[in-house]
C-alpha cells in the first residue's frame, strides 16, 4: 500500500469533509497495486440527504476521485451494481481502507459490502444467458465477415469484453470494464486453475494486424461451455406499451 497516498486521502477527508460520517480509500492504492498514473478513489458518507455527487480534484501530487454519498445513494448504487454484476462501489468500500469512522458506519458498511462481494452475483437468468450467447455469436460472425483490419480490431475488442463477461457471470463471478475486467479474469483463473485472461488478451493482439482466428477460436471455446452459438430462434420482446 502506498502510505503517502493514504495520508493524502486522510488529509482530503479532514479538510473537505469535517462532518463526514465515514470515508474509505479504495482502488489500486488501497489494494497495493498502484501504478504511476493511479488516483485516489475516496468514498465519503455524509448525513446531508441532498448531498450526493462525484468530483475530480488534485491534492498534493495526486489526482483524486471523490464519491460523496448518503446511505440512500449507496443503497441505490448497490442495487444497480448487483443487477449489472459490476461492483464498482461495492469494491471501493468492501475492499478499501477505512479513513474515517465517526459513528461506526465505516466498519459496518465495509463488512456488509465485503460479504456481498464474497458471496458473488446472482446467477444469470435464462434470458440473460441467451442474450449473451446471441451477442457473442453475432460478434464472431461480424469478425469473420469483415475485410477491414481496423474494423476487425474494433469488433475484436467488443468480442473480448462480451466473452469475458459471459465467462465470469456464467460462473457467478463479478465482472467489470477495462483493466478491472482483465483483473477479474486473472482472479477467476487463479481460483479455477485456468488461463483465460492470458489466452483472450493474447488473441486480441494479432487482430490488430488482421489475424482473427485465435480470438474466434478462444471465444467459441468459451461460448460452447454455455450452450454454444445462438441465432435461429432467438427472440427479444420489446416493452409493453
Amino acid at each position: 500500500m502506498t502510505v503517502d497516498g493514504v495520508d493524502v486521502a486522510r488529509q482530503v477527508v479532514r479538510r473537505e469533509f469535517p462532518q463526514a460520517r465515514a470515508a474509505w480509500l479504495g482502488g489500486s492504492v488501497a489494494l497495493g497495486i498502484a501504478t504511476a498514473t493511479s488516483d485516489l478513489d475516496i468514498t465519503v458518507l455524509v448525513a446531508d440527504q441532498s448531498a450526493g455527487y462525484r468530483e475530480s480534484i488534485h491534492a498534493s501530487r495526486w489526482p483524486v476521485e471523490l464519491f460523496v454519498q448518503t446511505e440512500a445513494s449507496l443503497e441505490h448504487f448497490r442495487t444497480l451494481e448487483r443487477a449489472a454484476r459490476r461492483p464498482n462501489t461495492l469494491r471501493l468500500i468492501g475492499h478499501g481502507q477505512v479513513l474515517h469512522d465517526a459513528d461506526g458506519s465505516g466498519a459496518r458498511l465495509q463488512q456488509s459490502y465485503a460479504q456481498q462481494l464474497d458471496s458473488g452475483p446472482d446467477p444469470l437468468t435464462d434470458k440473460e444467458l441467451r442474450s449473451c450467447r446471441y451477442r457473442i455469436t453475432d460478434l464472431i460472425d461480424d469478425l469473420r465477415g469483415s475485410q477491414d483490419v481496423a474494423e476487425q480490431l474494433m469488433i475484436a475488442t467488443c468480442l473480448w469484453q462480451a466473452t469475458a463477461d459471459l465467462l465470469l457471470t456464467g460462473n457467478r463471478r463479478w465482472t467489470g470494464t477495462g483493466k478491472w475486467l482483465h483483473r477479474e479474469l486473472i482472479a477467476f483463473d487463479r481460483d479455477a486453475g485456468t488461463a483465460y485472461a492470458r489466452t483472450l488478451a493474447e488473441a486480441v493482439v494479432p487482430a490488430a494486424s488482421g489475424v482473427i482466428w485465435p480470438l474466434v477460436d478462444a471465444a467459441s471455446e468459451i461460448l460452447d461451455q454455455f450452450g454454444g452459438r445462438l441465432f435461429h430462434g432467438y427472440r427479444l420482446d420489446g416493452p409493453a406499451l
